[in-house]
C-alpha cells in the first residue's frame, strides 16, 4: 500500500493514519470538521484534503459514526477516490444493508472493526500504537474483491493488529455482549454516585474505579454507536436484568429470619459469584492468549517522581518480567499500593530483591 485516504479524524481514524504515515504510506485526511483534520495533519498523520477524482488511492478508511458510514462509503465510490473502501465502525450489519439500499458496490467495500479504543476521543487522543496486538475484525462477503481484502489485511499488519474474520451480524451480537453492554453497565454504576453524599464518595476504592473507568467515555459517541446496534444490546441487558432480579431475591432472602431462606439466598449469591469467576476466566489474557495464572506482589510506593521507574528497574535487575500492573491510591495520603503481577516462580526472588532495596511489601 502506497496511498490511503482517511475520512474522519477522530481517535480511530487519526490513530490509523499515524500508523500508516509512520510506515511510509502517503495519507490524505478528510473530516467534516476542518479543524480536526488540521489537528491530525499537525500531528503527522498525513495531508489535509481528499485526492483528486480520477487519481484513486489504494485504500480509503472510513472512520465516521455508524449512522454516516454507508453514505460516506457511497460518496467515496461515486467519486472514484479509492480502489477499495473499508470502514472501522463498531457496528457492521446495519451499514452494509444501508449501503446496499444506496446502490453501493459491495465488492469494493469491506466492513471492519478494530477492537481498540480509549475513554478520550478526538485526534489529540490518537496514538500510532493504539492497535498493537489488538484484534481487528473483518466481515467480508462471498462477493468481496480479493484485492480489497488483501489491502485490508495489509492495513491491519501496518497497524500491528491481529485480523479476525466474522460474519457481520455475528460481530454485532458479540460486541453487544463484550463492549456495548459493559459501557452501559459502567455508566449505570457511575450514575449512582451523582446524588451520593460526599462522605460516601470519599470511600471509593480501586473496585469502583475499575468498574466505572469506561463511564468517562464521550456520551455523544456512544449514542451514535448504540443507535446502530440497539436490538442486540437490549437483548443482553434484558438477560442481565433477569440476573439482577434473581440476585436481589437472593439478597432479600439472606436478610430473612428463616434459616432455609437464608441458605437459599446464600446459594443464589454464591452461584452468581462463581459464574462471574468462570466468565472472567474466559477473558483472553496477555497478547490474546489463554489467561495466565499470575501471582501478585504488592508494594507501598510514595507519590514522588521516579518511583515507578525505580521499581521496574529493581525488578529488571533480577530478571523478573512484570506481566501486568495496577496502582491502588491510598485515600488522604501521598502514597499508594502498586500491584505487580508476575509468574508464580518469580515471587520469592522479586520479594527478596525489593525488600533488600528498601521497599515495603504488603502481605
Amino acid at each position: 500500500m502506497r496511498t490511503a485516504l482517511v475520512l474522519g479524524t477522530g481517535l480511530i481514524g487519526t490513530s490509523a493514519a499515524l500508523a500508516l504515515a509512520a510506515r511510509g504510506v502517503r495519507v490524505h485526511l478528510s473530516d467534516r470538521d476542518p479543524e480536526r483534520a488540521r489537528t491530525a495533519a499537525a500531528l503527522g498523520a498525513g495531508t489535509e484534503g481528499e485526492p483528486e477524482p480520477g487519481s484513486p488511492v489504494d485504500l480509503a478508511v472510513v472512520a465516521v459514526p455508524p449512522a454516516h458510514i454507508a453514505e460516506t462509503v457511497a460518496h467515496v465510490q461515486r467519486r472514484g477516490l479509492a480502489r477499495g473502501v473499508i470502514d472501522v465502525g463498531s457496528v457492521k450489519g446495519g451499514p452494509r444493508r444501508e449501503l446496499t439500499e444506496l446502490g453501493g458496490d459491495l465488492t469494493t467495500y469491506l466492513g471492519s472493526h478494530p477492537m481498540s479504543g480509549r475513554e478520550q476521543s478526538g485526534p489529540l487522543a490518537a496514538t500510532a500504537d493504539l492497535f498493537e496486538g489488538r484484534p481487528w475484525v473483518l466481515t467480508p462477503t462471498p462477493g468481496t474483491d480479493t484485492e480489497v481484502l488483501n489491502l485490508a489485511l495489509e492495513l491491519i499488519a501496518l497497524c500491528g493488529a491481529v485480523p479476525v474474520v466474522m460474519e457481520a451480524d455475528a460481530h454485532d451480537r458479540a460486541v453487544a455482549l463484550v463492549s456495548h453492554t459493559p459501557q452501559l453497565l459502567s455508566s449505570l454504576v457511575a450514575a449512582r454516585l451523582v446524588e451520593a453524599a460526599e462522605t460516601d464518595v470519599r470511600l471509593c476504592g480501586q473496585g469502583i474505579r475499575d468498574v466505572t473507568r469506561i463511564a468517562g467515555s464521550d456520551p455523544g459517541m456512544w449514542v451514535d454507536i448504540l443507535s446502530a446496534n440497539p436490538g442486540p444490546v437490549a437483548d443482553v441487558l434484558a438477560e442481565v436484568a433477569g440476573d439482577l432480579q434473581a440476585v436481589v431475591r437472593s439478597l432479600r432472602e439472606l436478610g430473612s429470619a428463616d434459616e432455609k431462606e437464608r441458605a437459599s439466598g446464600a446459594e443464589g449469591v454464591e452461584m452468581l459469584l462463581r459464574s462471574g469467576n468462570a466468565g472472567r476466566a474466559r477473558v483472553p489474557g496477555k497478547h490474546g492468549q489463554a489467561p495466565a495464572a499470575y501471582e501478585t506482589v504488592t508494594v507501598l510506593i510514595s507519590d514522588r517522581p521516579g518511583q515507578l521507574a525505580r521499581i521496574f528497574a529493581d525488578a529488571d535487575s533480577v530478571g523478573v518480567n512484570i506481566e501486568d500492573v495496577r496502582i491502588e491510591h491510598a485515600t488522604g495520603q501521598q502514597a499508594g499500593y502498586m500491584q505487580l503481577m508476575v509468574e508464580p516462580g518469580a515471587v520469592p526472588v522479586l520479594e527478596q530483591e525489593l525488600r533488600d532495596r528498601g521497599w515495603s511489601l504488603r502481605q
